[in-house]
């Protein structure tokens, strides 16, 4: 069984980096223009921006689904919606003795945040970007994508030109541009679509 709570709130140099998921990516000189838009903004799938009342909808929706399929799964976990940077973010947590952990992988947190949005996207009948967290797994990425720009940036002061990171979501994008800001660096994204991705440099 499942619990929702609800909070809303506004808001030339080449070498080769490991992913510590074991990704090998290339480092390349690139330039780029950010504002490109990727498989999961709403301009790709030809929606105006949502307002704040579709992002609550959304969240709405998502939680239904979510809670449905815990229940079917018989998964204890506790929903939170948040509507935050225009997107609707969905959290499930639960105690440490729940089996909530069978859902956290990060590949399984993905294809059940895929089904989320079109479950929310035939409910509402627009395109979704919502998030979702099972079991803490966002912060354990923000983890892995941290240590993968300070491992680019370790490149960077042995004389690469610039770092180029794997394709990634505009979500996790983000994450990576809020992180080597805060490292003193400077960071675009490139590429379209699935290959879209980030380009770190010193300032």
């Amino acid at each position: 069984m499942s619990d929702t709570t609800q909070t809303h709130s506004s808001e030339g140099a080449t070498t080769e980096i490991d992913e510590p998921a074991g990704t090998v990516v290339e480092e390349t000189v690139t330039a780029t223009d950010e504002g490109l838009p990727d498989e999961s903004s709403p301009e790709a799938a030809g929606d105006a921006p949502a307002s704040e009342q579709d992002i609550i909808d959304e969240g709405d929706a998502a939680a239904d689904y979510i809670e449905e399929l815990l229940d079917i799964a018989d998964i204890d976990g506790d929903i939170d919606i948040d509507a935050r940077g225009g997107r609707a973010y969905i959290s499930v947590s639960a105690t440490a003795e729940s089996n909530l952990r069978l859902l956290s992988k990060p590949d399984t947190v993905a294809a059940v945040q895929e089904l989320t949005r079109l479950a929310v996207q035939n409910r509402t009948g627009r395109f979704s970007r919502l998030i979702l967290d099972i079991g803490g797994s966002r912060d354990a990425r923000a983890t892995e994508l941290a240590a993968l720009v300070d491992h680019a940036i370790t490149r960077l002061e042995g004389g690469a030109a610039s770092a180029s990171l794997p394709p990634m979501s505009s979500y996790e994008r983000k994450v990576v541009h809020d992180i080597v800001a805060e490292r003193g660096y400077t960071s675009e994204s490139e590429g379209e679509g699935r290959d879209r991705h980030t380009v770190i440099r010193a300032s």
